[in-house]
């Protein structure tokens, strides 16, 4: 399988290139700064790897959810990409390539990924190992205000993880969930090397599309809509 992954859906620009059992990545955590990276991030890792858009197989997306302007850059690219090499893209949950990288560091039974949404909300999502070690997530990727999570019940679980930038970036959240998540991870942005292997599962389910079907998982439709009250 020869597959390009790209994710700017946060501060991390990310691309990875995996070449049958190989991949190599280049990551960097630089706010605003994705427009002048990504492009030399794709070319310099198909370069050194001797590879060229039309040796692909499909070009896979860092689909959010997450910041709006960056999703739009990774999307406007890979279209970009795709359409000239004549490949299909696939959309890939950015959340789940946090979980993935918790579920194999941490040996977790849980996830809860928890981006910064702004305007005191998070993009959430909660994900559970499948018998492959592979996240499956137990509810739709939501926006969720700055309080307790419903779904976790009220009884701690040493299995379950925190991740994402917004367990930083909203202390609030995690003093609503204090009883629910008491391990919190220092992984906070999706690698796109971790949009590798939930591809491969996308396509062996035949979840590749074409380019002018991309439709990026902004949640919020409304950049600028103030989001619900807390009852």
């Amino acid at each position: 399988m020869k597959l390009l992954a790209l994710d700017t859906s946060s501060v991390a620009c990310s691309v990875a290139l995996q070449i049958d059992d190989d991949v190599v990545e280049r990551h960097e955590e630089q706010p605003r700064e994705h427009t002048r990276l990504l492009m030399p991030m794709i070319e310099s890792l198909l370069a050194d790897a001797g590879a060229s858009l039309s040796d692909l197989d499909a070009i896979v997306l860092g689909n959010g959810p997450g910041s709006f302007i960056g999703m739009r850059i990774a999307a406007s690219v890979a279209q970009g990409l795709a359409f000239g090499a004549s490949l299909q893209i696939v959309p890939v949950s950015s959340m789940a390539a946090v979980a993935a990288r918790v579920i194999a560091e941490h040996d977790a039974g849980e996830v809860i990924v928890a981006q910064d949404a702004h305007m005191q909300e998070v993009y959430l999502g909660i994900y559970r190992p499948d018998r492959d070690g592979n996240p499956d997530a137990i509810s739709s990727e939501r926006l969720h205000g700055l309080s307790a999570i419903a779904e976790l019940g009220t009884s701690p679980n040493p299995s379950r993880f925190g991740a994402g930038y917004g367990w930083q970036r909203y202390p609030e959240l995690l003093v609503a969930n204090r009883d629910r998540v008491t391990n919190v991870v220092d992984i906070l942005h999706p690698h796109a090397s971790d949009l590798l292997g939930l591809a491969t599962i996308a396509l062996e389910k035949g979840g590749a599309i074409e380019p002018q079907d991309i439709s990026p998982a902004y949640l919020r439709q409304k950049v600028a809509e103030k989001p619900t009250p807390i009852s």
